[in-house]
C-alpha cells in the first residue's frame, strides 16, 4: 500500500521535508500505527508520537488515531497553530 504524508508548519521544519511518498507495511493499518511507524524513524520524526496534540488529516478530514489508511489514501500531519 502506498500512501502521500504532508507535513505543516513547525512539523514540516523539524522534519526537513512537506511531504513524500511512501510504501507501508502491512501492519500499519490507522494512524496510530502510521504515526509509531514515522517515529521508528528517530529524532525529530519522535515528535509524531510524543506530541499529544499533533493533528492529523485523512484526505483532507479530521481524523482520530484509529481512522483506517488504506491504499492512495493522502494523510496530513499538523501542530496546532496560533495566531493573531
Amino acid at each position: 500500500m502506498t500512501i502521500k504524508l504532508l507535513y505543516f508548519a513547525s512539523l514540516r521544519e523539524a522534519l526537513g521535508a512537506s511531504g513524500e511518498e511512501m510504501a507501508l507495511p502491512a501492519d500499519v493499518a490507522d494512524i496510530a500505527a502510521l504515526r509509531k511507524h514515522l517515529a521508528a524513524r528517530g529524532d525529530a520524526w519522535r515528535a509524531l508520537t510524543q506530541s499529544q496534540s499533533l493533528r492529523a488529516a485523512l484526505n483532507q478530514r479530521m481524523v482520530g488515531p484509529q481512522a483506517a489508511v488504506v491504499d492512495g489514501d493522502e494523510v496530513a500531519f499538523f501542530p496546532p497553530v496560533t495566531g493573531g
